[in-house]
């Protein structure tokens, strides 16, 4: 019984995070599919670079949110196990929601919720991660991908040292890696466009 409620956890987290933040507030604010413009990524990002840095902000606490709500109900169905497992399956349903054609965000407004769960020193680290390198790059992709290097570090760091914790820390921040390869490319290339929030409207159609 204790591998089903788990298992259930997992489900409960992966159909939580399936409900996708940016098309709920794409669809409220214009009755539009944030998925169809700009970069098509349904995550905070676009949605800041569409709507504006509030619309943005929103989202990514909305994100946040259901991750929280997530972890804290798989670990009421299946214990810590359950805590860990719930919150992979919401950074997997985000990144491909059930509700919405398996077409979701990147994960990194889940990440953060991730790393805010497991330790506030966690979150420090990679938040700080992020901005230090925004700062230098003016790219969200960046800062993005830095998170991820710093996700297993930050657990380290807050004194985290069982397995299956790291090995959850290490899971999550590859999934997000790989999410974001083809802004890895683009950075390579020297393609990668700096972040611009919008003013409250679509700029451009998704090409």
């Amino acid at each position: 019984m204790g591998a089903v409620r788990i298992l259930l956890a997992g489900v409960v987290g992966y159909l939580l995070g399936s409900v996708s933040s940016a098309v709920a507030v794409s669809y409220a604010v214009s009755r539009k599919d944030v998925r169809n413009y700009g970069s098509g990524n349904a995550g905070a990002t676009n949605m800041a670079r569409l709507f504006g840095m509030g619309v943005g902000i929103a989202t990514f606490l909305l994100d946040g949110l259901k991750t929280v709500a997530s972890m804290l109900l798989g670990k009421l169905i299946g214990g810590y196990y359950g805590f860990l497992l719930a919150g992979y399956c919401c950074l997997i349903g985000h990144c491909f929601p059930v509700f919405f054609g398996f077409k979701g965000g990147k994960g990194v407004s889940v990440g953060a919720a991730l790393g805010l769960m497991l330790h506030w020193k966690v979150f420090v680290v990679i938040v700080a991660a992020f901005f230090i390198t925004f700062a230098f790059t003016k790219r969200v992709s960046a800062g993005s991908l830095m998170c991820t290097v710093t996700f297993v570090p930050g657990e380290l760091i807050a004194g985290i040292r069982d397995w299956p914790t790291l090995l959850f820390g290490a899971a999550a921040a590859l999934t997000v890696f790989v999410m974001h390869r083809e802004n890895l490319k683009r950075l390579i290339r020297g393609e990668e466009k700096p972040f611009k929030p919008g003013k409250t409207r679509f700029l451009r159609r998704k090409k």
